[in-house]
């Protein structure tokens, strides 16, 4: 259903450093950077089909978080979303909400962390347990 994500970013070189690391634990390499014709900075993170971007805002403005919004982050086990939770934090990101862990909702149990970036931008990584 989706093509691809992208957030703004205030320090293009921070959001590199603490995406490197963060994506890095799903499996992410490297972004592609692309500059646009205005000078504007981006980053393309690919992965299994999927593109996670940032960029330094076109329009100029300041970069704001979406209130409201959460991006969730695919993991494939309760160890790996604790490992996300855990580089997130110390990269420069901020624990919110509960510590991670199993949740029992309407659609089973999930294994759920959630974190904001160095930019406020909301974070989960989420694993679907059975």
């Amino acid at each position: 259903m989706l093509s691809h994500i992208m957030i703004g970013s205030g320090d293009i070189e921070r959001s590199k450093k603490f995406y490197n690391e963060v994506l890095g634990v799903l499996g992410a390499g490297e972004p592609m950077v692309n500059v646009n014709d205005t000078g504007h900075t981006r980053l393309f993170y690919v992965h299994n089909g999927s593109t996670f971007s940032i960029s330094q805002p076109i329009n100029g403005d300041a970069v704001t978080p979406s209130n409201g919004s959460t991006i969730g982050l695919a993991c494939d086990s309760l160890e790996q979303v604790t490992k996300l939770h855990d580089v997130a934090v110390a990269n420069g990101g901020t624990s919110i909400e509960d510590p991670p862990g199993p949740r029992q909702g309407s659609m089973g149990t999930m294994n759920l962390c959630y974190f904001t970036d160095p930019d406020g931008h909301k974070m989960c990584g989420i694993h679907r347990q059975g």
